[in-house]
């Protein structure tokens, strides 16, 4: 095993360079599993856990995060083991509460970042968030506020860290300068998609990243299951639902050379681009979403394969970036 502990951008805290998702706690994945899956993530090393508000998908929004409460209150020291991430933007209804527009509507008002932080603590059954994360970037709200309202619940001691999730690169870069201008932290890490068939984050997200000392934290690090061995499961009869085939035929030339090429050296597709985020320096953590206790033993894998350049080249001959970072990758 070699799960190892990076520092989140140029911040401080340590944190596993696998990162537990748990969007499956409660819809696929039934309480019990999801609480054996927590404790087997702690026995292999892994300590960054990644949530939000509006995970419940099974039932209600917010389901998510009580799960992971109630595993907390289980006690023995679990909370003061993980860096628990979550996020605020998007509607969070719950049968229990009457209709509000600022709680089923998405922004980052302060009004709604106020309020769905005492709702995640009171689920999570915990009195601080480690990181808590804007879902998607609202363009409405000034930043002024929202600064505002982070900077109060650090004060509070409710939040440690702040991050985004689903900025584009100048969205990265006026969040941090307007923080920068109010002597604020500011972001500490940008959670975005980012696997082999999706690239394009190389060509300002990533720079943004490095050049403001964020980390970066890949969510579906296997494109949904598409990089996780789909002709294989197919031929096997695991077909999948329709949308997922289609995806698969309109990818196949590219499945078929990189699935050959896993074989090639032995080791299972989904591992193989869960590494190769893992040799990308910019990369904290790929959020892993595991619906079974096996399937995170199984992804423990990627953290020992090692690649060399002319590995490398071949996976980037299969799934060309977008050429570079901007403006290069497309100008002089």
């Amino acid at each position: 095993m070699a799960i190892q502990y990076k520092r989140i951008g140029k911040h401080g805290a340590l944190v596993s360079n696998l990162c537990l998702g748990t969007m499956n706690f409660g819809w696929v994945t039934d309480e019990a599993e999801s609480f054996r899956i927590m404790d087997r993530a702690l026995d292999l090393g892994i300590n960054f856990f990644d949530t939000a508000d509006v995970y419940g998908w099974g039932g209600e929004n917010g389901d998510t995060e009580l799960i992971i409460g109630r595993w907390f209150a289980q006690g023995g020291g679990r909370r003061d083991a993980v860096v628990l991430a979550t996020k605020v933007y998007n509607p969070v209804k719950r049968q229990g509460n009457r209709p509000e527009p600022n709680t089923d509507g998405r922004s980052l008002s302060a009004v709604k970042i106020m309020k769905h932080c005492a709702g995640s603590l009171k689920r999570l059954q915990t009195d601080w968030i480690d990181l808590y994360q804007m879902h998607h970037i609202d363009r409405d709200c000034p930043w002024d506020e929202t600064w505002q309202a982070f900077d109060a619940l650090v004060k509070q001691g409710k939040v440690a860290y702040v991050g985004s999730s689903n900025f584009a690169g100048w969205d990265i870069a006026t969040a941090c300068q307007e923080a920068n201008r109010r002597g604020l932290m500011g972001l500490v890490s940008e959670q975005s998609i980012y696997h082999l068939n999706n690239r394009m984050l190389e060509l300002e997200v990533i720079p943004a990243c490095r050049h403001y000392g964020l980390g970066l934290i890949p969510w579906s690090p296997l494109a949904g299951g598409l990089l996780g061995g789909a002709l294989a499961k197919a031929a096997a009869g695991r077909r999948g639902s329709e949308n997922f085939q289609k995806e698969v035929e309109k990818h196949r030339t590219k499945l078929e050379q990189y699935e050959a090429l896993c074989a090639e050296i032995g080791e299972n597709p989904a591992n193989v681009a869960l590494a190769w985020l893992l040799h990308n320096p910019a990369v904290t953590a790929p959020i892993i979403g595991p619906r079974t206790v096996e399937q995170l033993d199984d992804a423990i894998r990627a953290t020992e394969l090692t690649f060399d350049d002319e590995f490398m080249a071949r996976l980037d001959a299969i799934f060309p970036g977008p050429g570079g970072e901007a403006p290069k990758a497309y100008a002089w």
